[in-house]
């Protein structure tokens, strides 16, 4: 079986045994795999022993074979992976158990995939392969964002910066589905205007002036997944009692804010990660009465994984990125 690894700090194509399932496990055979900004910082953590991991958190393929105490497929079944170990209930932060598919847990970057049945789910009709196995990761960790913690309603306006993400994409069509204004940036005039495709209500640039340009608005919430680079700015224009939602850190980890201030404001600051199996169902039955589909940028084939992982480290896709492993569709 051909997977694409991590060891010692190195990525590298190569031959895995391949595993049968035991007890409640399945084993998928991959159409399709998304790629994440998670996969690119792997090999800094995982940099020691021989160990090779096999990476990716999404992925979307067809039941091959199954374990002796399996209930909720059958060989055949269509269906993609839940990349959110351990988190059954929705709960107001992860269990201790919690992990993502992916490192130190074999994933989605491997023909196949050997994994229990309770973190596989069937394969959303609407979805092309493509879709199906950019999904998860993506859509999950944006409806936690949008609608558990940041509770958007409708007629609110929703403030998010850094249009491009897979994330972000899908957060401005469910916004829009819900009935908010929705505004949104972009460091390059070009990816803003084939951007307007998601529906948003107003978009500017990353160098503007924030503050004078959304003097006119009322920003309700902000979801910022870019961190340092635009925390204290995206803030600054929160009306005041608004509320922050932040679920990711593109540029640094580490930011300073004038607390006083931030008490002044009544601002409400709220964290996020990923969601719960409860929640993909709520995100399954949303997405299926709306028919949302992720934005796909571009696929490669498994052969050229290392020339996608270049691309989303470039940073110019609008949407995800995606591997096929060339089976039939």
């Amino acid at each position: 079986m051909r997977a694409y690894v991590v060891e010692n700090g190195k990525y590298k194509l190569q031959n895995m045994e391949e595993k049968r399932p035991v007890g409640d496990q399945v084993i998928v055979s991959l159409k399709t795999a998304g790629l994440n900004h998670r996969d690119l910082k792997i090999k800094n953590k995982f940099n020691d022993g021989n160990q090779a991991y096999v990476l990716g958190s999404d992925g979307a393929g067809i039941i091959e074979a199954v374990g002796d105490q399996t209930s909720r497929f059958q060989i055949g079944d269509e269906v993609f992976i839940n990349p959110g170990l351990n988190w059954y209930q929705n709960t107001e932060a992860p269990p201790a158990d919690f992990e993502i598919v992916g490192v130190p847990y074999n994933g989605t970057f491997a023909e196949k995939i050997v994994i229990s049945e309770n973190f596989v789910e069937r394969k959303p009709a609407h979805l092309t392969w493509p879709e199906a196995g950019v999904f998860s990761l993506s859509a999950l960790t944006g409806y936690r964002a949008l609608i558990t913690q940041g509770k958007l309603k409708r007629n609110e306006t929703l403030f998010i910066p850094g249009v491009g993400g897979g994330v972000t994409s899908f957060i401005i069509q469910m916004a829009k589905v819900i009935g908010a204004r929705v505004i949104t940036t972009s460091r390059q005039p070009n990816k803003l205007k084939e951007a307007e495709l998601l529906g948003f209500d107003r978009g500017l640039l990353t160098d503007d002036d924030w503050v004078k340009e959304l003097e006119d608005e009322q920003i309700d919430m902000v979801i910022d997944s870019i961190g340092g680079a635009t925390f204290n700015r995206s803030l600054e224009v929160l009306k005041k009692g608004g509320r922050m939602v932040t679920f990711g850190s593109s540029t640094n980890d580490e930011v300073s804010f004038n607390l006083r201030k931030f008490f002044y404001g009544q601002y409400t600051l709220l964290g996020s990660t990923m969601g719960s199996r409860e929640e993909l169902h709520e995100l399954l039955d949303f997405i299926d009465k709306h028919q949302l589909k992720p934005l796909i940028d571009r696929g490669f084939p498994f052969e050229q994984i290392y020339k996608a992982f270049d691309y989303l480290e470039s940073q110019q896709q609008l949407g995800k990125v995606y591997i096929d492993f060339g089976k039939d569709k």
